[in-house]
């Protein structure tokens, strides 16, 4: 590979034992691993940070099991491009070897037409599509395509992964081992890297680069935040200020403060950030931050996401604003999300508990001889619609998951359910 490749194309790993990273998919046993060994892989997207290795991993695939390898970016490439790969390895027939693989990198970019176009291709096994994306696959790939595929999620990288795919940049690459190079510090490389080897190995580079003809360079935090954060982007979506500036938008909003809302936002529209994810988090925001104390936020969120399809950039940034500045000024509450952690932390606690007899559906004859469905009250049939019995497994009956905050609204759903239940519920 020429030198004037930067560091990080020029380490890319050139066999799976050399990949860093991801051994819960490609340790002796795991998922991804016994596909590969079976030679048979079907597929497949994978889901991570950028700087994990998806690009690699998917090259490094196709040399593994010696199969033709083709690639498009969903940025620069349309349906043209897709057809055009699909019919060279259709025309090539027999001569073509088997399990042609399609890689697609940022596959959540093609638009709905655009991954239609791929569904034929990998329905009849014309091609293994490999797709790579830094978004939810559940809310970036159309739901057809992602039936026919096997999500593989990718790990940032670890403090210890980073160090050695550093090491060995140092002791192995044409230019760097040819320096005296000491790692003195390395806690504001890993930081500025924020787990993407990419950016690491470049910012690394930026750094060595400052020498010069000089042989003998010592690394120190100082010098990598005097030189290396000059070079490093104010907002960069796809990296670690993606996930900092979301979580501060996120927190003004629980912290009740529309002014720190709203600017996180612009640094995000400013930033080209994707109008949907920022619409994705309020949604989450309106149902974990202010929930029940104000269950107006959740269908305001919901209607800001819809809204957000529809229009798009730039005027979407004044929809997002809307509801931004409506979710950090609501009451805020967090009962049902602690609820639902309180109940789901008793289930793996508890196992399976068995349904009580009388809350069991009982379509068959045999079934209602068991007992199932079996002095089950009907609540319509009550004053009020309602009347007590035992809706929990008779091991965890009278567990109380709901707790209400200091909010009006959860203060008074808590004392209608103590009206309802007495005892039977404790506080």
């Amino acid at each position: 590979m020429a030198i004037t490749a930067p560091l990080a194309e020029r380490m890319r790993p050139k066999t799976l034992d050399d990949y860093q990273g991801q051994d819960h998919l490609l340790k002796e046993g795991a998922s991804l691993r016994r596909a590969l060994d079976s030679g048979v892989i079907p597929s497949m997207i994978f889901w991570g940070p950028p700087g994990v290795g998806k690009t690699t991993l998917a090259h490094l695939i196709a040399t593994h099991l010696d199969r033709p390898f083709h690639q498009l970016s969903a940025i620069s490439s349309g349906v043209r491009d897709v057809r055009e790969v699909i019919q060279k390895v259709e025309k090539a027939g027999m001569f073509q070897q088997s399990g042609t693989l399609l890689f697609i990198d940022e596959i959540h970019r093609f638009s709905k037409a655009q991954q239609d176009s791929l569904l034929g291709a990998v329905e009849k096994g014309i091609v293994t599509l490999v797709g790579a994306t830094t978004e939810n696959p559940s809310f970036e790939v159309i739901s057809a395509l992602l039936s026919r595929c096997q999500v593989y999620t990718l790990n940032g990288h670890s403090k210890e992964s980073l160090l050695s795919i550093l090491d060995k940049a140092i002791e192995e690459d044409v230019v760097l081992k040819e320096k005296q190079i000491q790692l003195t510090e390395t806690n504001a490389l890993l930081a500025i890297s924020g787990g993407d080897a990419r950016k690491l190995l470049n910012i690394f580079e930026i750094i060595i680069g400052t020498f010069g003809s000089k042989k003998e360079i010592e690394i120190t935090d100082e010098l990598v935040l005097n030189t290396a954060q000059q070079s490093v982007a104010m907002y960069d979506k796809d990296g670690e200020q993606h996930y900092d500036i979301i979580s501060a938008f996120i927190k003004s909003i629980r912290g009740s403060d529309p002014n720190g809302a709203v600017y996180w936002l612009a640094r995000m529209v400013e930033g080209g950030e994707d109008p949907k994810f920022i619409a994705r988090r309020l949604i989450i925001s309106a149902s974990e931050d202010i929930g029940l104390a104000n269950p107006n936020a959740l269908l305001l969120a919901n209607n800001c996401f819809q809204a957000v399809q529809t229009v798009g950039w730039p005027e979407a940034r004044i929809i997002l604003a809307q509801c931004t500045i409506y979710l950090a000024s609501s009451p805020k509450g967090n009962a049902a999300y602690m609820a639902i952690n309180r109940a789901q932390q008793l289930v793996k606690q508890t196992g399976d508990l068995g349904v009580p007899l009388p809350l069991r559906n009982a379509p068959t004859k045999l079934m209602k001889e068991l007992g199932y469905g079996e002095g089950y009250k009907y609540s319509h049939d009550f004053p009020g619609n309602f009347v007590q019995q035992d809706f929990l497994p008779e091991e965890i009956a009278g567990t109380n998951f709901f707790k209400a905050g200091s909010g009006a609204k959860e203060q008074e759903i808590e004392n209608k359910i103590a009206e309802l239940w007495g005892k039977r519920y404790k506080k």
